[in-house]
């Protein structure tokens, strides 16, 4: 990155002073369709609101005379140091919130220091400007063809130096996006969304040939039980993602803060646990940490930072983040993220009603029609 860019991020980074402000510039910049494409769920948004819901109604437990002089929010990624404990995760049609895309969101996380997840529905010229990315990266796959394809697909992440390989698992039927639907709006991918048909033919015996046939780690995206989990493990999945999808896939579904315990325990130490679904805040993700994930997806919040301004916004997102995550775990007592544990948390009634966005309670869309 050049001074002059360097400089410019400075700038951006300085002018928002806290995420909402980037969700208001989102919401400005973004069209009513493709506003409404990134925040919503599927037919009630139940399940949108149970992410929200399970995050919130969880409170923390400070501890005090600690010495938290020298506070540390990295953790260990496929080997590397990551500066926080969270990565961008896979978002279809990023290109249609800025530019650059999935491109663009890849120089952000390599320049800040976290991972991202590639989404394989990203167009395949972005996806080779992400793999000349050094910072660590995912491939994730929506199956769209037979065993040959999906050789190819698995091949082209091994070529490209991804550090694992992501199968989604909770897509074998496209949900019912009725934002979408009650506005006719279509968008261009899921029309040229050929081949589900492989996505919902996708069993336990494609595990079973990737781990016997490939040595990128494997993460399953998707996992939304403890059945579920141990079979994963049993099969040598290397990491549960537990996940449902933002709330775009089942509805009346459990929030994923509820599922990740179980997951959890019926990991036992024997794979790696991330989450997704809802996170939007530093104490999010501490609470997270705390159930016992190694990871934080981030999914709309990035996208606000990248519709508001680009590389520099999910950069500036990233960086407040990391603010809220070193106050929050100062004024835990925790002077790094092993210092976190169930005993930091405590069940609590929420104090809002839970909103896509009610992380934000100094929000105001209301003068842009929301």
């Amino acid at each position: 990155m050049s001074h002059q860019n360097e400089a410019m991020n400075r700038e951006n980074q300085v002018s928002y002073l806290t995420l909402h402000e980037y969700v208001k510039k989102a919401r400005q910049k973004l069209t009513p369709d493709i506003w409404d494409y990134l925040i919503g769920g599927t037919e009630t948004e139940t399940t949108l609101r149970r992410n929200r819901l399970g995050i919130e109604t969880l409170a923390l437990r400070p501890r005090v005379l600690r010495d938290v002089s020298a506070l540390d929010a990295s953790t260990s990624f496929a080997g590397r140091r990551i500066r926080l404990p969270v990565a961008l995760a896979p978002v279809g049609s990023l290109e249609s919130m800025s530019p650059g895309g999935t491109g663009t969101a890849a120089l952000a996380a390599e320049a800040f220091g976290v991972p991202i997840i590639a989404s394989s529905v990203t167009p395949a010229p972005i996806l080779a400007e992400v793999a000349k990315t050094k910072g660590p990266k995912v491939f994730q796959l929506y199956v769209r063809g037979d065993e040959a394809w999906q050789e190819e697909q698995i091949k082209r992440a091994e070529d490209a130096g991804y550090d694992m390989f992501c199968f989604t698992v909770d897509t074998a039927i496209y949900s019912r996006r009725e934002r979408d639907i009650a506005k006719r709006f279509v968008k261009s991918w899921r029309a040229a969304a050929v081949g589900m048909q492989y996505q919902a033919a996708l069993n336990w015996k494609h595990v079973e040939h990737y781990k016997a046939h490939h040595k990128l780690p494997l993460v399953l995206k998707g996992i939304g039980t403890s059945e579920d989990a141990s079979m994963a493990v049993e099969h040598g999945v290397d990491v549960l993602y537990v996940s449902n999808h933002g709330g775009r896939q089942l509805d009346h579904g459990r929030g994923s803060i509820e599922v990740l315990p179980e997951v959890v325990q019926a990991a036992a130490g024997r794979a790696k646990v991330w989450v997704d679904g809802g996170f939007s805040r530093g104490t999010d993700v501490i609470k997270a940490i705390a159930l016992g994930a190694d990871l934080v997806g981030l999914g709309r919040l990035y996208c606000y930072g990248l519709a508001a301004e680009g590389q520099a916004g999910v950069e500036g997102v990233l960086s407040l983040l990391e603010n809220e995550m070193h106050s929050a775990l100062g004024l835990l007592g925790a002077p790094n993220l092993a210092a976190l544990g169930p005993q930091s948390l405590h069940s609590a009634g929420a104090t809002t009603m839970p909103h896509v966005h009610s992380a934000f309670p100094l929000l105001n869309l209301a003068d842009q029609g929301y």
